[in-house]
C-alpha cells in the first residue's frame, strides 16, 4: 500500500471554493473512479490556515499513475474545475509525498 499525502495552499479568501468542489464534485469522480481517499483535514495551528492536507491510497505506483491520469483527463473533472475557477484561481501552491507505512504502522 502506499500513501499519497498531498497538500494544497489556497488563496486568501478561496478556501470555501476549494472545499466545495472537494466535497460536491471531486469526491464523487474519485468515486466513479475507483480512487480512495484516507481522510481530508484542514490546519487549525500549523504554518498556515490556508491549507488544505488530504491523503490518497493506492495499491501501487501503477495504480496512481493509471488512475490519476484518466483522472486529470476527465471531461467531468476538467469542467468541474473551470466551473469552480470561473471566480479566480483556488490553488497557490500543491505539494505531493508518496508515503510507504512501517510495519508497525496501524496503516497498512
Amino acid at each position: 500500500m502506499i500513501y499519497e499525502l498531498r497538500i494544497y495552499d489556497a488563496l486568501p479568501g478561496r478556501m470555501p471554493a476549494l472545499l466545495k468542489r472537494f466535497e460536491t464534485q471531486t469526491l464523487r469522480i474519485w468515486e466513479r473512479m475507483g480512487i480512495r481517499q484516507g481522510g481530508f483535514w484542514t490546519t487549525v495551528i500549523g504554518p498556515s490556515h490556508l491549507q488544505l492536507t488530504y491523503m490518497l491510497v493506492w495499491e501501487s505506483m501503477a495504480e496512481r499513475e493509471s488512475k490519476w491520469t484518466a483522472f486529470q483527463t476527465d471531461p467531468e473533472w476538467i469542467a468541474a474545475w473551470a466551473e469552480s475557477e470561473k471566480d479566480g484561481i483556488i490553488v497557490s501552491k500543491i505539494a505531493s509525498s508518496f508515503l510507504s507505512p512501517t510495519k508497525f504502522s496501524s496503516l497498512q
